[in-house]
């Protein structure tokens, strides 16, 4: 069995405005920085065997920290991208709704059947990313690693691997924190979730100089 614990980026640039970033490159802003040494915090006290990031700044960012005080290497797999929100990429669903009305209410709707125009199809993207966990835990069978991603595939990922319907993934998980950390434990019969979306600890100490930008590669 292995434990594989699913991390949120840090806060980006685009969070204030609530903008789809989908896989837009957009980086962390200091909060974010501050945020993924919590959750470096924590991830030194885990016992990861390994950490694995989507190739986006923003995730890579917010892993490399939690790599660095676990004295690993932030492994990059393609497969932890964000879904790709097409038309809707950088836009506010203001911005959306004044572009392209119908076919936000029809996302509104059925985000499977009616994702965004021009993005990718959410059942590739749970396939995609449940592919690479899958092959994770194949190679750490008893270990437990850290994968650092994006919002809407871990939410898609997460329904895919218990059984829920993609087209719920919207209302039954509303939304995640950033850094906020969802456990399973998946094996070849399946997986089960663990924990869900539990916040960093913000009162942690935070060892000297982690969280400022000497210590995160720069964005791509």
């Amino acid at each position: 069995m292995t434990r594989v614990v699913l991390a949120r980026h840090g806060e980006t640039l685009w969070h204030a405005e609530n903008r789809y970033a989908g896989v837009s490159d957009v980086p962390l802003t200091l909060r974010g920085r501050q945020q993924a040494a919590f959750l470096a915090n924590w991830a030194g006290a885990a016992g990861l065997d390994a950490v694995w990031a989507s190739p986006l700044s923003r995730s890579r960012q917010t892993a490399a920290v939690c790599a660095k005080v676990c004295d690993l290497s932030v492994r990059v797999d393609e497969r932890l991208r964000e879904v790709d929100f097409g038309a809707g990429e950088g836009l506010t669903t203001g911005e959306m709704a004044a572009r392209f009305p119908a076919a936000l209410q029809a996302f509104r709707e059925n985000p499977v059947a009616h994702h965004l125009p021009g993005g990718e199809h959410p059942v590739d993207a749970a396939a995609r990313f449940v592919a690479a966990l899958q092959d994770f835990s194949v190679e750490r069978p008893d270990g437990r690693i850290l994968v650092v991603a994006h919002t809407t595939v871990i939410r898609l990922a997460v329904c895919r691997l218990i059984g829920v319907p993609l087209v719920h993934y919207r209302r039954v998980f509303p939304m995640l924190r950033n850094c906020g950390r969802t456990e399973l434990s998946i094996d070849s019969n399946g997986a089960a979730v663990i924990e869900f979306n539990t916040p960093i600890e913000r009162d942690w100490p935070v060892a000297p100089g982690v969280g400022e930008s000497a210590d995160l590669p720069p964005a791509r």
